[in-house]
């Protein structure tokens, strides 16, 4: 049918369309002018017919035929590798091709409408039915099937980037790959090249976008001699001034590790590294017993796996932080100045330098790339004390000592700074200070207080934000340190005391704790600063309290 006598027929639904897409299809085989694919892997043939994807549309039927009807068999090869390379192998590459090419299909059929639509002033979704012959269902159905291939075309994306069209996509369309978590990768490096290769191809035109490509790739999860050989080296980098600021940050995540919490320094869904949540340690459910226990919660999987117990180490109330992606547990009930490490490279607990000052009820936190041990209780009265950890000599200095001494704080980083809220004063009273600690200068100073007198708490920061939980409190609070702003977040279901709280894939875990009449809980909550939600989540192991809990990568 002519595109004339398309345009003047109502819309066709029901038993009509069907039948007209049946002697569209007939015409087509006729004339020889099916648009059909052939996929061809193993010395065998897989006919993959994808015509009535176009049987009422004359512009898409030109685009495959424009006279030429030899076209319109397209012979893709395929060639299966690895340990799934036979028949089996053949039959999966062939299935992906083939999502490849419905995708490629069904964006050209809705870029026909977008076009059509912009050159006809506007022309009504119905008008558009009626000209390309596609009624509401099937338009539906490619909206779905552009839906189901854009989810393939991420899970496949390490294979795709190779393919000619993806350097023939829009800019935005390359970022919203790049900024996918979900995107189908093993390691980062296939990112980075992809995204490389991608402004290469038209090298003039599309340095301009290579910033906000960038911005996508997760740079300090590069293998470190990677970045220096391949992108610190790379020539069209070197002479981007507007990418100096990435380059620099993804040196400062080689040298002080994962620190900074920015979202470029978490692994991807299906990368072969994944955050981890690992428990240590902490109270039973009535606070009787110590458990030596250490355990690596995996939020994807939601599975646990065993670690190695800490060696002789059934203490309460220490500390625990992450640095440089290894563990590090410090002190004690009663007074101990005990430190161990935990490599997670090794998979072993290492003992290193011992505290100058025995504490228990204190807390850890890393700025830096060194460690700073503040406050606590060591039998007779709080502390003022801290102390600084420089893993590369393996020795304690002290450091400027708190303005007030304090016990069972929250204690968080946050844009480069150390912030001290709440605990128990000297006199045992609880506070609502914040002690803020600069270790350029070296010296401490007071902020706006908390909107909470409190003991017990726990701290974390996210995106240049410091949430604070615990001491029995029903609200998640937050803290602006650029703004000296207080808020609240969010409403617990129940609130708790001396509990776990760490910061994996973008979402606050608060695990365990004790609840309002003393006993340790095994329950888990997440809250989603994005959202706004706070969930429910598997419980732990067993009730815990007062226990160690930090995110590194495995």
């Amino acid at each position: 049918q002519e595109e004339s006598e398309l345009s003047s027929e109502a819309p066709c639904t029901g038993a009509c369309h069907a039948q007209r897409v049946l002697q569209t299809l007939n015409a087509y085989r006729r004339s020889g002018t099916l648009t059909d694919v052939v996929l061809r892997a193993g010395g065998r043939d897989f006919p993959c017919h994808r015509a009535a994807l176009s049987a009422g549309s004359a512009y898409f039927r030109s685009l495959f035929a424009a006279g030429r009807p030899q076209r319109c068999l397209a012979v893709v090869p395929v060639a299966p590798e690895g340990p799934g390379a036979g028949l089996a192998g053949a039959a999966t590459a062939a299935a992906m091709a083939v999502e490849l090419y419905k995708l490629r299909i069904v964006t050209m059929q809705l870029s026909a409408f977008v076009v059509d639509s912009s050159a006809r002033d506007h022309v009504r979704c119905d008008e558009y039915r009626q000209k390309f012959g596609c009624c509401s269902w099937c338009y539906s159905s490619l909206a779905s099937l552009a839906e189901r291939c854009g989810r393939v075309l991420r899970q496949a994306f390490a294979e795709v980037a190779h393919h000619a069209d993806f350097l023939e996509l829009a800019a935005d369309e390359v970022a919203a790959l790049l900024a996918d978590p979900a995107l189908g990768v093993a390691r980062e490096e296939a990112v980075f090249e992809a995204a490389m290769r991608w402004v290469r191809h038209d090298a003039p035109a599309r340095r301009g976008q290579l910033r906000r490509l960038l911005e996508h790739v997760r740079l300090p999860l590069l293998a470190p001699a990677y970045f220096l050989e391949k992108v610190e080296a790379d020539e069209l980098l070197q002479a981007c001034g507007e990418c100096r600021p990435l380059l620099l940050e993804a040196r400062a995540c080689f040298i002080l590790g994962r620190e900074v919490g920015a979202l470029r320094t978490r692994p991807r869904r299906f990368m072969d590294l994944a955050e981890v949540i690992v428990v240590i340690g902490g109270c039973d459910r009535k606070g009787l017993l110590r458990l030596p226990f250490a355990d690596a919660y995996h939020p994807e999987s939601r599975r646990w796996t065993p670690l190695p117990s800490l060696p002789g180490y059934t203490r309460s109330e220490f500390a625990a932080c992450a640095l440089r992606n290894d563990v590090y547990v410090s002190g004690g009930h009663i007074n101990s100045r005990d430190v161990w490490m935990f490599s997670s490279h090794l998979h072993t607990w290492i003992k290193v330098a011992s505290l100058h000052k025995g504490r228990w009820r204190h807390k850890m936190a890393v700025i830096q790339g060194q460690l700073f041990v503040v406050g606590g209780f060591d039998g007779l009265r709080r502390l003022r004390s801290v102390e600084r950890y420089d893993p590369f000599s393996n020795t304690w200095a002290a450091a400027a000592p708190l303005p007030e001494a304090v016990s069972s704080a929250a204690v968080a980083p946050c844009a480069g700074q150390l912030y001290v809220i709440g605990g128990a004063g000297q006199d045992g009273v609880n506070t609502d200070k914040v002690q803020c600690f600069d270790p350029q200068e070296d010296q401490w100073s007071l902020r706006s207080p908390a909107p909470f007198s409190q003991r017990c708490l726990e701290a974390v920061s996210l995106e240049d934000t410091i949430y604070v939980v615990g001491g029995l409190m029903s609200k998640i609070f937050t803290y602006d340190p650029g703004t000296d702003v207080w808020g609240e977040a969010a409403v617990l279901p129940n609130p708790v005391e001396s509990c776990g709280v760490t910061v994996c894939d973008g979402k606050i875990h608060i695990l365990g704790g004790r609840d309002d009449r003393g006993d340790s809980t095994d329950r888990v909550f997440t809250f989603d600063p994005s959202s706004g939600q706070v969930e429910a989540q598997p419980s732990l192991q067993r009730c815990t309290s007062s226990h160690g809990c930090v995110t590194i990568v495995q």
